[in-house]
């Protein structure tokens, strides 16, 4: 191997320098490597990774780890082929890792054909990773996109065999994980109950909570050694943002629940998080020094325009609290100031720039299907306010709703009152910044786009129909449930009491009217099929996730589709 074709010190430097995270560049065949650490063995106990894909392009990752943990730098080579045996090589060169960046490797491998599979490596010191497999985006005339939609993955909580499940898998063009990729809570916080008996507990030099970069990465590291979650990421390119826990529990732009003064600067405890993120997951900067800007575009040919947004922290505002509205002793509730502040045209979820970047590309998009891959739920939730306080009384509640739905004459205006006095049961949604959500309905009505809007967060399966503030049909939304993270069954102490888990599901799409379906329990994830013809998500969940044995629960899972067109702009059990 010659010297000259070594990534020298300097060039190491310059490209650190290049931003957190920074890739990278292959551009086609070079150099086989330089020198070696002789001698020094290196494992990839995390995997291999990609991400990003373009039509031309797409990220590979990998961490390489020394033996004895010796901070050393190491020289990574890469090698990409159109065949698994690696007979038909198109791509290889190599770089520089360390611990400054944690030991991670990503390259952004260019000039590649869109719509093709290929397959990648790493050595290291002699040493060659686990293949992986990615794929390019098509273009031109598309017929048929299968995504794979994933959040809220709790490593205490329980397996992942969900993506383990999804990794068996030969149909799934891209995964779309809309964030928390992992947790940044202690051991002995947030559903960490089961995880001392089920072998998931978290190990003693990461057990508290997250705040420092060191942290952030020795978490990443737990999670990235889980066996299934690397499956999925070897198998299909990755296609990633974050929401509040990959930072701090429901967090903002300057700041979040889980962060308290004594925890120091919220941004620095930010920019380390972030920095992690950008190291140890296979995504492309929006720009080589910004890792705060995550928001970006990705195109299937004609069939559909995705759009990866932030609802997180680059523009949003501190959430609205209930109880900043009641009365402390008659416990009256300020409706006309609670009304007021959640439509301000000030009060932003996005923020004006991202804003600004999704209706411009959104204006000159020629794809049939447009789609929002972002965190939180974009529907109308709203229930009964009474429900809030007293939720025993949901019984009642569908009573009174059924009988309206029927147009029972004999209902009393105090019946009609008590569910039409209803509010967002979640102001960390969509719900708590509607300006905005009518600004993009708006938007969607003026261009006639076919909208499929993603989300994940809550850890329920749930679909809407969209519907702006005159009640006219704009879209569907596809909520995923989560991988681990227990759902509404718990917040609601129902178990798993199938009679009650239905009763409350019956309740809420009762009284919800957008909500046309929903799991409470249930731990999986959302396919969504795209074609000329129509939209289909597909929820699949699993049937356990405290022990590595499970199956599909194959009657609980439930397929709905939209057509596209302003006529069907609403969804129908397939």
């Amino acid at each position: 191997m010659s010297r000259s074709n070594s990534i020298s010190r300097r060039d190491f430097i310059r490209l650190s320098a290049m931003g957190i995270g920074a890739a990278a560049i292959s551009t086609g065949l070079a150099g086989c490597g330089g020198d070696s650490q002789i001698g020094v063995k290196v494992k990839y106990s995390h995997g291999v990774a990609s991400g990003d894909p373009l039509q031309d392009k797409v990220i590979i990752w990998t961490r390489v780890t020394p033996e004895l943990e010796l901070k050393i730098d190491v020289q990574v080579h890469w090698e990409v082929s159109e065949d698994a045996a690696f007979t038909s090589l198109i791509h290889q060169g190599h770089m520089i890792t360390s611990p400054e960046r944690d030991y991670t490797v990503k390259v952004d491998i260019q000039n590649l054909l869109p719509g093709r599979t290929y397959f990648y490596r790493f050595i290291a010191n002699e040493v060659v990773s686990p293949v992986g497999q990615m794929k390019t985006l098509p273009s031109g005339s598309v017929d048929k996109v299968k995504l794979a939609v994933f959040s809220c993955a709790n490593y205490p909580a329980g397996f992942f065999n969900v993506y383990g499940e999804a990794a068996k898998r030969n149909d799934i063009d891209a995964v779309l994980h809309l964030g928390d990729y992992l947790y940044e809570y202690a051991m002995g916080g947030y559903a960490t109950e089961n995880a001392i008996q089920i072998g998931r507990a978290i190990p003693q030099d990461n057990d508290t909570e997250l705040v420092s970069l060191s942290d952030y990465r020795k978490r990443y590291a737990l999670y990235r050694s889980d066996e299934q979650l690397q499956g999925l990421h070897a198998k299909v390119p990755f296609i990633c943002v974050w929401d509040d826990h990959e930072v701090a529990n429901d967090a903002w732009r300057n700041g979040a629940e889980n962060h308290q003064p004594e925890e120091g600067s919220f941004d620095e405890r930010k920019m380390q998080a972030l920095q992690a993120y950008f190291e140890w997951l296979p995504i492309r900067p929006a720009n080589p020094d910004d890792n705060e800007t995550i928001y970006r575009y990705f195109e299937f040919g004609d069939l559909a325009s995705l759009y990866m947004l932030d609802t997180r922290l680059i523009g949003r505002d501190l959430q609205l609290d209930f109880a900043s509205y009641t009365d402390p002793v008659s416990g009256s509730f300020n409706s006309a100031q609670f009304i007021a502040d959640v439509a301000d045209a000030n009060r932003t979820l996005l923020g004006a720039d991202q804003l600004l970047w999704l209706q411009q590309t959104m204006m000159v998009s020629p794809a049939k299907w447009q789609v929002l891959g972002q965190q939180v739920l974009m529907g109308r939730m709203n229930i009964p306010a009474e429900l809030l306080r007293s939720p025993s009384k949901m019984g009642e509640l569908v009573a009174i709703k059924l009988r309206m739905d029927a147009g029972d004459p004999t209902l009393t205006e105090e019946e009609q009152a008590r569910v039409l006095s209803a509010v967002p049961y979640n102001l960390d949604a969509w719900d708590g910044y509607a300006y905005e959500r009518e600004v993009i309905f708006g938007l969607v009505k003026q261009l006639d786009k076919d909208l499929i809007v993603l989300a994940g967060d809550t850890h329920n399966a749930w679909a809407n129909n969209l519907t702006d503030r005159v009640g006219d049909a704009v879209g569907v939304e596809l909520a995923a449930p989560s991988v681990t993270s227990p759902g509404l069954e718990s917040y609601l102490n129902l178990g798993d009491d199938p009679v009650a888990l239905g009763q409350a599901e019956f309740g809420f799409t009762t009284l919800i009217n957008d909500l046309q379906y929903m799991n409470i329990s249930q731990r999986g994830y959302l396919t969504v099929t795209l074609t000329p013809e129509k939209a289909e998500g597909e929820w699949i969940f699993v049937n356990n996730i405290l022990s590595p044995t499970y199956s599909v629960d194959e009657l609980k899972g439930k397929r709905m589709h939209v057509l596209p067109g302003s006529d069907h702009r609403t969804l129908v059990d397939s």
